[in-house]
């Protein structure tokens, strides 16, 4: 605890934004939750452009809304 999962179109991501991103998510991450790195644990899941409504819109955007803490605006 805690994990995150990041969907997202697929876009290449070199070495270095994908490290950067890992490292600013997993502080922001280790510092709400005060925990230690060593149990945070981040994925990365590409979902392609024409999948996405079926696979995260509407399962986990509108089915889980209660959840969101931040709302797309699309």
């Amino acid at each position: 605890m805690p994990h995150v999962n990041i969907k997202y179109f697929p876009r290449p991501l070199t070495g270095e934004q994908e490290a950067a991103l890992i490292a600013a998510v997993s502080g922001a991450v280790r510092e709400a939750f005060e925990c230690d790195e060593g149990v945070v644990s981040i994925a990365l899941e590409p979902v392609a452009q024409e999948e996405w409504d079926r696979l995260v819109y509407q399962p986990e955007i509108v089915g889980r809304g209660h959840l969101l803490r931040k709302t797309p605006n699309y």
